[in-house]
């Protein structure tokens, strides 16, 4: 590379056409899928205290929702229930009522605004007593008995009208019989999201809250999901879950594992996605508000990121506040 000053990076930076004839991403509402909370004891909404701006949301308001979300062109919405508590049990049997709150909600998008997709979050915790992800004996979450229970709760999805089914539980083997079960009731066309690499972070504190699993959850997930400090582990993990049927990837939490992301999209080259969990979205929300940040600047900033260690898309509360900022 020639040297100053016939080399000088500034001249590209000089005007804004030419700022943007040189941008290297570019951050649209196409990489956004706007994660949501609904409730069955939400009439209409409720606020999540620890969520500034996002609130738990009963039929009638996802249906809104909905609509919203197709007007900003929002490809797809990604549902998380809140259960009435008196629903839980320690197998979290209420994941698996085909008349339940999951199956109602897909029903629900699908009619306000058939053009958004759906994906549904398969896993445990909130459906049960102690918070976990799986099914619990003698202080030991049960890998196979964990799956076998997910399979019937991903096909109750199926069966609603889901579009993509996203196991975010972190079993060993459940994609491969998740994807099995699938074909064999001939939901062929059901897409799987896979929480390949969710790592046992700190940051998913604000979540619990909003789904009510943070005040019950017994010790931590630290046997299921990943350890902070690996990285192989992650791309031996995405490896097997690719091989057994994923058709899309998942790296959890977001902007702390970007070399993750990174690592995975060189890899693999597959859809990559990253989650930008609630405790990301608390801490902007909470600077913005103490007025120690431009919120908006910061939440595009921080979206971009995403797209820069070469993320396909971004679940994010942020969703449709982004949509907005972008469109003007």
């Amino acid at each position: 590379m020639s040297t100053f000053p016939a080399t000088r990076l500034r001249r590209l930076r000089q005007t804004d056409w030419s700022r943007r004839l040189v941008q290297e991403n570019v951050l649209t509402v196409n990489d956004l899928i706007w994660a949501v909370v609904v409730s069955d004891t939400a009439d209409p909404t409720e606020p999540v205290a620890a969520m500034p701006g996002v609130e738990r949301l009963g039929l009638s308001a996802l249906a809104d929702a909905a609509r919203r979300a197709e007007q900003l062109g929002i490809p797809a919405m990604a549902i998380f229930p809140h259960i009435d508590p008196a629903k839980k049990d320690e197998d979290g049997s209420e994941a698996l009522n085909p008349k339940g709150l999951i199956p109602q909600a897909i029903r629900t998008i699908k009619d306000a605004a058939p053009n958004v997709g759906v994906i549904c979050d398969v896993a445990l915790d909130p459906f049960t007593t102690h918070g976990h992800d799986g099914i619990l004996k003698d202080g030991v979450i049960l890998n196979d008995d964990t799956v076998d229970r997910l399979i019937q709760q991903a096909l109750v999805q199926a069966r609603a009208g889901c579009n993509v089914v996203a196991p975010s539980d972190m079993m060993d083997g459940r994609i491969g019989a998740i994807r099995e079960a699938l074909e064999l009731e001939g939901f062929t066309d059901t897409m799987i999201l896979s929480y390949a690499a969710k790592y046992a972070s700190g940051f998913y504190g604000p979540y619990r809250e909003a789904i009510g699993s943070g005040t019950v959850l017994q010790g931590d997930k630290k046997t299921y999901q990943m350890d902070p400090a690996n990285t192989e582990e992650a791309l031996r993990e995405v490896g097997m879950d690719l091989d057994e049927g994923a058709d899309m990837v998942m790296v959890k939490p977001g902007l702390p594992y970007l070399d993750i992301v990174r690592r995975v999209s060189e890899t693999y080259g597959v859809p990559t996605f990253a989650f930008q969990v609630s405790g990301e979205y608390a801490m902007i929300q909470a600077a913005a508000a103490n007025g120690w940040i431009d919120g908006d600047r910061v939440m595009l900033e921080s979206l971009m990121a995403f797209k820069r260690a070469g993320a396909a898309g971004i679940i994010t509360y942020f969703a449709p506040r982004a949509a907005e900022v972008l469109s003007k």
